[in-house]
């Protein structure tokens, strides 16, 4: 049996206990691929991240589910890097860039004496591909009714690194009432079975938020529903600036919320730049470290 230490870090928040729970081990390099997967499976977060030493990047980082490996995480990212930093590990760097299995990406870190520091992550460039099934069983399987979905705009597949199907929601109160049937998702989700789903609409509990969010697993990550989700929140940010505001400045800036259902409140800082038709996208939290636990495989 090996004992391997997780530092558990909420991040897109400053209080513990909110936002969302990544793990971070550190000394990955010890670890064969399998390895990750079951310290994933007993850690038990939606991800665990294992940073590693990269010959393309700054450093590499490797993100495990309970049931598989995703190619990018964005809040798991923030934990990460916050780790990193705050235990001196890389030094007075304030940009770096980080390999991922989607693409390398540059990292900005920005520290306030009062706010602590803020870290923005650039986003693999976005992508849409539609979605051809059916809004009844989609409903269904999210545990609400047909007509709670927002049919003036398009429900389809996005990416910034990882797929996720968007959902435009009429009301905020509908969210409440969500309860997934995450086995059900990969029948209704025909075009890509192993997407996870991203419900959101514009009405919200802060006046501050543009948008509200809440995101429900794959049935393969071994996991219900993530908190507050950094990627998703990336795709979101491009699908605002494709679907609904065509005419927004750029550089547009958004803040999203999410987490509220399940009392782990959260705010993600969107970054939207358009050229043409191509958009570059950035997220940007902060972290806050929880504890220290142990785990054996």
């Amino acid at each position: 049996m090996k004992t391997i230490k997780v530092y558990h870090y909420d991040a897109f928040s400053h209080i513990p206990n909110m936002g969302n729970p990544a793990g971070v081990v550190l000394e990955g390099e010890t670890f064969s691929d399998d390895d990750m997967q079951k310290i994933a499976e007993q850690v038990g977060f939606n991800e665990t991240a294992f940073p590693l030493k990269s010959e393309k990047a700054d450093l590499k980082i490797r993100f495990f589910t309970p049931g598989h490996e995703m190619n990018l995480c964005g809040h798991a990212t923030m934990a990460t890097i916050y780790a990193l930093k705050t235990k001196g590990l890389l030094v007075d760097k304030t940009d770096l860039t980080i390999e991922t299995k989607a693409g390398v990406l540059s990292i900005i870190l920005d520290s306030h004496l009062n706010k602590g520091i803020y870290i923005t992550m650039q986003q693999a460039p976005p992508q849409f591909q539609d979605f051809n099934g059916s809004l009844k069983d989609l409903a269904s399987a999210m545990g609400i009714q047909e007509e709670d979905i927002e049919t003036t705009l398009p429900t389809l597949y996005g990416s910034t690194g990882i797929w996720t199907l968007l959902v435009p929601i009429k009301k905020l109160s509908t969210f409440k009432e969500m309860k997934p049937n995450n086995k059900q998702f990969p029948e209704v989700l025909k075009e890509m079975p192993k997407a996870s789903v991203h419900p959101f609409c514009l009405e919200t509990y802060d006046v501050n938020s543009h948008m509200h969010a809440c995101h429900f697993s794959s049935p393969y990550s071994g996991t219900i529903e993530d908190p507050v989700t950094g990627t998703a929140s990336g795709v979101m940010g491009a699908y605002y600036a494709k679907y609904m505001n065509k005419e927004a400045d750029s550089p547009l800036n958004l803040l999203i919320e999410q987490g509220h259902e399940m009392g782990r409140d959260g705010r993600i800082h969107v970054t939207v730049t358009r050229n043409n038709d191509q958009y570059g996208i950035e997220v940007k939290g902060t972290a806050v470290h929880v504890k220290d636990f142990e785990v054996s495989i």
